[in-house]
């Protein structure tokens, strides 16, 4: 992690912010750089989302479920509890703020862990009753991209080819395979905090609704052995499927994933061994 230059104009908004809140804040150190900004703001240690100001409504639908998963007991990364809990519309940007949770001392969450807390997640989703899109959405997404070459203009024929074929292929498998529920979307080791309170999963925005089997896709193979009730032949189309859509992001000519394009011609090496090997 490294603290953020102070030209960037979202370092000295959020660091404002925080002041006008009556919290102390003098540094931000970046947690993670995409689309939406994160940053640890010391020392008050809460954790800054930072997305344009047109994203204030994701941001507040990402609070709402933090919300709703904590009242159910769902192991999920809460607001911080020392502030209300809201998205701050400051000039160009809209940031909300959580509670910084620190890390274990190991090197990764066991795969029993990470399925126990997987398997709470779902549990504490099919307690609520939300509005999200299915599955099927996400994949229309990303179809709508790979058809406008003028948005991905740097994808060859043949890889635009797979990756629309790929997709209409498993998408109507993974919406009939399985029990449909809401699933947190991307539910990958990034997305999931080894504190000493337990594992919390973080960035909410990613929901959608589908069988288990494709939030599992996205979780170290290990941790599968140690879920219970999911389908071995459907968790293997689901990380099939995960990889396309996740490749097919990373042609986008807007994204801003760091490294994006040396890792999407990678994952399109791997989607070719995966669907022609």
């Amino acid at each position: 992690m490294d603290i953020t230059p102070l030209d960037d104009p979202r370092v000295p908004t959020a660091l404002a912010l925080l002041t006008d809140l009556g919290l102390p804040a003098e540094e931000a150190v970046v947690l993670h750089a995409s689309n939406t900004l994160t940053l640890r703001l010391r020392p008050a240690d809460v954790v800054a989302r930072i997305a344009p100001r047109d994203r204030a409504g994701d941001l507040a639908v990402e609070l709402e479920r933090a919300e709703a998963l904590q009242a159910v007991g769902a192991p999920v990364g809460p607001p911080d509890p020392r502030l209300a809990p809201s998205v701050h519309v400051r000039g160009e940007h809209a940031i909300t703020l959580w509670e910084h949770h620190p890390s274990r001392d190991r090197a990764e969450l066991p795969p029993a862990e990470y399925a126990a807390a997987l398997a709470a997640l779902h549990a504490g989703m099919r307690a609520l009753d939300l509005p999200v899109a299915p599955l099927a959405d996400r994949v229309g997404h990303a179809l709508d991209l790979l058809r406008d070459p003028a948005r991905t203009p740097s994808l060859a024929p043949a890889d635009r080819t797979l990756l629309q074929e790929t997709l209409t292929r498993l998408a109507g498998r993974a919406a009939t395979g399985g029990p449909q529920q809401i699933l947190h979307g991307e539910p990958h080791p990034g997305n999931l905090l080894d504190t000493p309170a337990g594992p919390r999963f973080i960035d909410l925005e990613t929901f959608c609704r589908g069988p288990v089997e494709f939030d599992l896709a996205h979780a170290p193979a290990e941790v599968a052995a140690h879920y219970p009730g999911h389908e071995p032949a459907l968790l293997e189309e689901c990380r099939t499927l995960s990889l396309a859509l996740a490749t097919t992001w990373r042609w986008d000519r807007e994204d801003t994933f760091p490294d994006g394009r040396a890792i999407g011609v990678a994952w399109l090496a791997e989607m070719r061994a995966r669907v022609e090997g």
